[in-house]
């Protein structure tokens, strides 16, 4: 009977529901390999919209696994893969590429780097899902570490500002390569970052949030370049924000002075 049953919910196949999380995953992949294929060719700006567009297909599939309960872990594999290529890989490779290339054999060691923190924040991520005792619940709304995707445009930020000021120096190894070390640094930390799922805006504050959007569209569509510049810059000065606020959190449920592993509760959430 249990083969029969297997035979027929074969036969039926998988809802589309199930799949949408995967094709916007997959989205985010072939993002990513175009990102590459654009910095072989010199093509640096689209090189970087490719990422940001991989970035924006990173956030969505998470939060439409989550929206039509199809959450899974091969959901989870899949996109912790393509976070490594779109968010390890291809920044540094692309980075290499436009500036690195000139930093001769040091260069190319701070290149191999950015992958390999990637990596081993991915590692440390999935490890994390299957621990046999789940972390406090309040630690969902934290990251251990800066998540990849933001990691890859914290990395680009040099570049970026290139594009926006038609200058060489930006772009140069000595300025590429320190950035790189430290973004990667700070991926692989312990840090405690805001991870934005479970926050809320208070009533009072709603129309003040929506200005804000209003003001930082505005800013993205007269200068994108210094505007997600800008929004990365404002990412790392919350990094002490988010640290207090763990701190704060820790110690009112008992667990100041112990370092709790940081993980997202929820297998659809980008590492």
């Amino acid at each position: 009977m249990d083969r029969d049953f297997r035979s027929r919910r074969g036969l039926r196949g998988f809802s589309v529901n199930r799949l949408i999380p995967n094709v916007l995953t997959l989205a985010a992949l072939c993002s990513g390999l175009t990102a590459i294929r654009f910095g072989l060719q010199g093509q640096f700006r689209l090189a970087v919209i490719a990422i940001i567009v991989a970035a924006i297909f990173d956030a969505l599939d998470g939060r439409v696994a989550r929206r039509l309960g199809v959450t899974s872990q091969f959901g989870a594999e899949l996109d912790s893969l393509s976070d490594f290529l779109c968010f390890g890989v291809t920044p540094a490779l692309v980075l290499y590429l436009a500036s690195l290339k000139d930093g001769g054999a040091l260069g190319w060691v701070v290149t191999l780097m950015f992958p390999i923190c990637s990596a081993l924040r991915l590692a440390r991520f999935n490890t994390g899902l299957l621990a046999d005792t789940p972390p406090p619940a309040w630690t969902g709304s934290y990251f251990t570490g800066v998540p990849a995707p933001a990691g890859a445009l914290l990395a680009l930020i040099p570049l970026l500002v290139s594009f926006e000021i038609e200058a060489a120096w930006p772009r140069h190894p000595l300025v590429v390569g320190p950035v790189l070390v430290v973004v990667g640094g700070l991926m692989v930390s312990r840090l405690p970052t805001f991870s934005f799922k479970k926050g809320r805006v208070p009533r009072h504050l709603v129309l003040p949030a929506l200005l804000g959007v209003a003001l930082v569209m505005g800013v993205l569509a007269s200068s994108p370049w210094i505007g997600v510049s800008l929004l990365g810059l404002v990412y790392v000065g919350l990094i002490p924000f988010s640290w207090t606020a763990y701190r704060r959190q820790a110690a009112q449920s008992g667990q100041a002075g112990e370092v709790v592993p940081l993980r997202s509760v929820d297998p659809g959430a980008s590492p």
